[in-house]
């Protein structure tokens, strides 16, 4: 098992971030990371658990080791008991190892109430044998910044045996905000010259990365809450203090901006409003100066708040509310659960893992973790380079996961819709529309559709009217470009139903070859593993036959994805101990996909216990090669799968990529309707590396 042990090299370097990120790098080379925060440091006025653990337990899934108090700590080492200290230190690390191939330790950082925190460190990263790595940020760009921040990256190595010490690795730099700092920092900093200190990642200044929700304003200024509308949700972009005209203050009003204004200027208020009701996602309004909202005017200003315009209100002035806003705790609070994820994959995307991964030797186990599937669902997105359709082209979701897959370079989107409203919809919304993003609009396509869907439907009776007429949905045409090979997918369903998306398909599309049916699988992204459930959204009740086939397609897709197939085939009973009609239909399905398949590991019917939980399999099903350890799990009906699938999800609060579609010749993908952003993203990922499998 190897440590890495993460020290700062002052105050304010992002330590947390790093510990974040670090961990999902790691993960995503497919190692089983841990994590220790050995002492607690807790900020001003936080009262409940260590952030860095918390954060890291509920971004990650992990279970680290409480801390130990930082009181305590500062006792045993003025009563001389530091060896006693980290006797103490090395069982929590230990704790935190077990089963885990490599393990992140989190340093102290110097405070003006912790100056002892560098020595501490050096004894701590002795204590548990681990590598030490660095992490430092700049404080600004210049030659003099770069000489000072060398000389601290040094002094700091030098604490724990300098560059030639080979457990001191190198360094991280975090906040970086110029694109050539590290390479300018190379040339000032002897240090990293040297062949033994590596660079190991450049983590650039991401503003939106600091962008606290609404409601930490509130919270954090003691505000009174006026209208709470979205404040959960809303976070503070940009903090502009409106003391001018109405007709200078209207280009301010911007998605994320949260407005501060005395309580009784009715039309910044007012201005505010209109922006909101226009679709303008203000972070807020802040009202100020002790000053009452005029009643009259708030109820003028219903339709904002009602549209969740979160308003707040504080009693000081205008310069001292600014004040103290610029004071505010930038740290991330622990219940910010989508900042945490954000800051996470942004740092971890900045890390050089591969290096990391290589210096930890391979893990005990090869394992794909929910962080390692999404990072390999995006690269291989990516090398894919296929081209998308989305027929609900300005569904502001879907704006929105197209302005990220095209910038990010994970699939070429094409919008279906009229350019004006996709603009309508990015400008309210904050959305920046990337180069290459493609919107078509479909009045002016239509007719070029018509004769060749008239020609591939001929066998139904279909005409140039009807084909007209069916090609106003913007699925239908969507299904045609892929029909025709104008593009390598399609997703639709964020406000569309399943049958929408399919029937097109199955009518222009048709099933790929050996295949008689249509099924679904979902990625259920669990703290420790990815697994396959089928079929869950499109067959009410399969038979014996279609129940083999969706098993073999299902086992597919997961080869596909990196995920091993071992099949289980689930019921009410396992093995022969039950017996009826629906018990037999899995048996008979068992059989019929392993007459196909001789060589897929595939058992059935088993206990959806029997087939996920080791001593369970061992017990009911002991001879099962599939038994307590199965990564596919195919359901007797839809309403067994959809029902699971929704319970594990919620109840374990974990992610489930898909529906995604399999039997199709191409690829069509369809979306909950309650879909998130990125559930769109991991969906257009998916549809692009289906696309590449057929080529």
């Amino acid at each position: 098992m190897h440590t890495f042990f993460i020290a700062p090299t002052g105050f304010g370097v992002g330590l947390t971030s790093i510990s974040l990120g670090l961990v999902r790098a790691l993960e995503r080379a497919g190692l089983k990371v841990g994590f220790c925060k050995p002492i607690a440091q807790p900020h001003p006025g936080d009262d409940g658990p260590e952030r860095s653990t918390e954060l890291i337990a509920r971004t990650l899934g992990l279970t680290p080791p409480k801390p130990l108090e930082l009181a305590r700590v500062e006792h045993m080492l003025g009563d001389g008991q530091l060896d006693e200290l980290l006797e103490e230190i090395v069982s929590l690390h230990q704790q935190a190892a077990a089963g885990m191939d490599v393990l992140i330790v989190e340093g102290m950082v110097p405070t003006r109430h912790a100056s002892y925190a560098a020595r501490i460190n050096v004894h701590l990263a002795k204590s548990l044998d681990a590598e030490i790595i660095l992490v430092s940020a700049p404080e600004g760009d210049s030659v003099q910044e770069m000489i000072e921040l060398s000389d601290r990256i040094e002094i700091q190595a030098q604490l724990f045996g300098g560059p030639q010490e080979p457990k001191v690795l190198g360094t991280i730099l975090n906040k970086v905000r110029s694109d050539d700092f590290a390479a300018r920092l190379a040339e000032h900093s002897t240090l990293l010259k040297s062949e033994n200190f590596r660079l190991l990642g450049c983590i650039p200044w991401q503003e939106e990365l600091n962008a606290a929700r609404t409601r930490d304003i509130a919270e954090l200024l003691g505000a009174r809450v006026i209208n709470a509308g979205d404040y959960e949700q809303r976070r503070v972009a940009k903090i502009v203090l409106c003391a001018r005209a109405v007709p200078n203050t209207v280009q301010l009003l911007k998605p994320g901006v949260l407005v501060v204004t005395p309580g009784d200027r009715d039309d910044i208020i007012l201005a505010a409003s209109l922006a909101a009701m226009n679709g303008v996602p203000l972070a807020g309004l802040l009202l100020c100066s002790d000053f009452a909202p005029d009643p009259r005017i708030m109820e003028l200003c219903r339709g904002a708040l009602d549209s969740g315009l979160p308003v707040l209100s504080v009693s000081t002035g205008s310069y001292d509310t600014a004040t103290n806003l610029n004071r505010l705790n930038k740290e991330i609070p622990i219940d910010d659960r989508e900042r945490a994820e954000m800051v996470t994959e942004f740092v971890a995307s900045h890390i050089d893992h591969e290096w990391l991964k290589q210096r930890c030797g391979n893990p005990r186990e090869p394992r794909l973790s929910p962080p390692a599937f999404r990072y390999q669902l995006m690269r291989r997105a990516q090398a894919a380079n296929k081209r998308i359709v989305l027929p609900e082209g300005s569904e502001p979701r879907t704006v929105q996961a197209a302005a990220i897959c095209q910038a990010r370079g994970i699939a070429r989107c094409v919008l279906l819709a009229k350019p004006e409203a996709v603009r309508a919809v990015a400008k309210a919304q904050g959305i920046e529309l990337p180069p290459g993003l493609e919107i078509l609009d479909p009045d002016l396509i239509r007719e070029r559709y018509v004769a060749p869907m008239v020609e591939l439907r001929k066998g139904k009776g279909l005409n140039a009217p009807m084909a007209s007429a069916q090609l106003e949905d913007t699925v239908v045409m969507g299904t045609m470009m892929l029909a025709l090979d104008e593009v390598d997918g399609l997703v639709s369903g964020a406000v569309h139903t399943t049958a929408n998306t399919i029937r097109p398909a199955l009518q222009l599309i048709k099933t790929a070859p050996g295949y008689n049916l249509v099924s679904s699988v979902f990625f259920m992204l669990l703290p420790d593993q990815v697994l396959v459930y089928g079929d869950c959204a499109v067959n009410p009740d399969p038979s014996a036959a279609e129940l083999a086939e969706i098993a073999l397609q299902s086992a597919a897709s997961a080869e596909a994805f990196g995920v091993p197939a071992r099949v289980a085939m689930i019921s009410y009973s396992t093995g022969d101990s039950g017996s009826g009609a629906e018990v037999e239909k899995v048996r008979e399905a068992t059989r019929l996909a392993h007459a196909q398949n001789p060589q897929l590991l595939i058992d059935g019917p088993l206990q959806y216990d029997a087939a996920a939980i080791a001593s369970v399999g061992r017990q009911k099903a002991p001879d099962s090669p599939v038994a307590g350890r199965a990564t596919v799990f195919i359901f007797p009906d839809l309403n067994t799968g959809n029902t699971t699938y929704k319970a594990v999800q919620r109840s374990a609060d974990c992610v489930s990529v898909g529906p995604m579609l399999q039997g199709l010749r191409k690829p069509v993908n369809d979306l909950s309707r309650g879909a998130l952003v990125d559930d769109i993203v991991y969906t257009i990922a998916l549809t692009a590396i289906q696309a590449a499998a057929r080529n």
